[in-house]
């Protein structure tokens, strides 16, 4: 098995941290299986670690011989131990092994270099494994809030000063859109129309208010911006496109939605769904409107 990054990066570790363990195996020059006595050392300490860890395993060779042979001799004293420890203890699930051959700092007794090296955790060590091996915890992503539709009334009825009611439609599709919507997205009002050349709502265009009242409502997470935006004329010299968005503000809190999840902004034509000046009556329509930008929800 060939290096990686993070089996060398456990490696470092090994000398770094004094609860990351460490028990090498030795051997007869030139070979990659081990002698009874090193077996027997290898047999105990796998008895005495049933409950242990792995988390690394590297081999070295002495200086005598090839660069190309010692690399070689080394990887195959790597996988001669792994063999042996292969479902005897338990082996973190990315281990990795690392043949380092004579690459390393070595003792002036060659008989100390003919090694495999493994590193481990003991059971009381498991907890906070991570932790001694410098690893970062790995994040776990939040799951994206899913909004619940909301049941709307298709129908609500005001008192008016005269004694009598009125019963308006309501655009329940419209609500809903708004509930589910994400911070970021832009929603137009549609069929919110005003007096010309003032910021008067018209009658007919009540509703439209009321639909977003009820959403806020019963949405308490929602925050909005109310954008006004105008047709026909180069420049709002009169600032109508904010006065049209103030006025949705204004009814919103009369009704007692806080003024913390409202705000209003004035775009004049600097936004435009079709070029100015438009061609026709229902480009000049859609430029002339009023939009809301979800901020939170």
């Amino acid at each position: 098995m060939k290096l990686s990054l993070l089996s060398a990066f456990f490696f470092l570790c090994a000398a770094a941290s004094q609860a990351q363990e460490s028990f090498s195996v030795y051997f007869d020059s030139n070979k990659f299986s081990t002698s009874k006595k090193e077996d027997a050392r290898l047999n105990d300490w796998i008895a005495a670690n049933k409950e242990s860890k792995i988390v690394a395993v590297n081999g070295y060779t002495d200086e005598d011989g090839t660069n190309g042979f010692n690399d070689t001799l080394a990887k195959k004293r790597v996988d001669f131990i792994v063999g042996i420890l292969k479902d005897k203890i338990k082996i973190r699930d990315d281990f990795k092994t690392r043949s380092f051959g004579e690459k390393f700092q070595s003792s002036h007794l060659k008989s100390e270099n003919r090694k495999v090296t493994i590193y481990y955790l003991l059971p009381k060590d498991l907890s906070r494994e991570d932790e001694i091996l410098g690893l970062k915890p790995q994040a776990i992503p939040e799951k994206p809030k899913v909004r619940a539709p909301i049941k709307f009334p298709e129908t609500m009825t005001l008192d008016n000063p005269n004694g009598t009611q009125t019963t308006m439609k309501l655009d329940t599709v419209f609500m809903q859109k708004v509930n589910l919507a994400k911070p970021g997205d832009k929603l137009p009002i549609e069929n919110l129309n005003f007096r010309i050349n003032t910021f008067i709502v018209v009658p007919e265009s009540v509703p439209k208010m009321f639909e977003l009242l009820l959403v806020l409502r019963r949405n308490p997470d929602l925050k909005i911006q109310i954008q006004g935006h105008l047709c026909c004329m180069p420049s709002d010299k009169q600032d109508l496109s904010t006065k049209r968005a103030k006025a949705i503000y204004n009814f919103l809190t009369a009704y007692d939605i806080d003024k913390a999840r409202l705000s209003y902004k004035g775009l004049g034509t600097n936004d435009p769904l079709f070029p100015i000046p438009e061609k026709n009556e229902a480009e000049r329509a859609a430029n002339r409107r009023v939009e809301i930008e979800i901020i939170s929800n």
